[in-house]
């Protein structure tokens, strides 16, 4: 059924709850690459029980599958890619916590038959002990064979302008060979990123690393550079997904600083390719 509209910004879920605990923190960490090298007195406390500490980006995961909204939003999803992810802290991520997710549609924009669709989703995600709101996601998904449904073509949010002047900044970061196979291991196990049969059905030579785990890498980057590995300082972080990594290949994150605001891009030194633009990480 294709999408329906307006009907689709009615769809909402608020019935999700779970608890993450230290492993899953450890876990998320050795997914984006943390703990590489076990004697970086920096990373250690990331992978490490012993004064652990999680990392923003992890918010993206300690509610996966929340809401389960896709299976009624009518797109195909053979068909669709992560386009957006964005993401707000409201308070600094404890190491482990009992948590609720209410997730929501907010926007559905209409790139034409032949172009697609956009649709934005909004995840608020809060402790159930406290009721403190921790964080909240919007994403945004492009359904590539889901346009002409008659919504709006315009009105999405624009995207965070990068500065035209040299980086101030640039990090160079390994993945590993098998790092989608330990990032999946927080949520995400579609096979496309660990069978390369699905791979190759879906185009790609091998299997793909999460993009979720290339946004990880990249707040790893900022987090170094510009917050000496202080998790508490990340307010925001925002990004668009502009091309996939294959595991094994280095992530270069180039970075500008305005004040409290932190613009990057980051491309694969391999192939040189941005696989994600637009990024903007606000610090306090």
């Amino acid at each position: 059924m294709p999408i329906q509209y307006p009907q689709i910004l009615s769809l909402a879920s608020d019935d999700f709850t779970a608890r993450y605990t230290d492993r899953d923190t450890m876990l998320y960490a050795l997914g984006v690459g943390m703990g590489a090298d076990p004697m970086n007195e920096k990373e250690l406390p990331f992978v490490y029980e012993n004064g652990l500490k999680a990392l923003p980006t992890m918010a993206t995961v300690i509610a996966w599958g929340a809401g389960g909204l896709a299976g009624q939003m009518g797109i195909n999803y053979l068909m669709v890619v992560h386009g957006e992810q964005k993401l707000e802290i409201h308070e600094p991520l404890p190491t482990e916590a009992p948590i609720k997710a209410a997730v929501r549609v907010i926007g559905a924009y209409d790139k034409g038959k032949d172009k697609g669709a956009v649709i934005y989703t909004e995840t608020v995600i809060s402790r159930t002990d406290t009721g403190a709101r921790l964080a909240t996601l919007v994403s945004s998904t492009f359904a590539r064979g889901d346009g002409g449904f008659g919504g709006p073509s315009e009105g999405a949010p624009e995207p965070h302008p990068t500065p035209t002047r040299a980086p101030d900044a640039e990090v160079a970061l390994v993945t590993r060979p098998d790092q989608a196979l330990i990032y999946r291991l927080s949520g995400d196990r579609n096979p496309l990123h660990s069978d390369p049969n699905v791979a190759r059905l879906a185009g790609f030579p091998r299997p793909i690393l999460h993009g979720l785990c290339t946004y990880g890498v990249t707040c790893r980057a900022v987090l170094q550079t510009y917050a000496d590995y202080d998790p508490s300082r990340i307010k925001n972080f925002d990004v668009r997904f502009s091309s996939p990594v294959f595991p094994g290949e280095t992530i270069v994150t180039r970075m500008w600083r305005d004040g409290n605001v932190i613009s990057f891009e980051a491309s694969v030194a391999e192939r040189n390719v941005t696989v994600i633009k637009n990024g903007r990480c606000v610090l306090t």
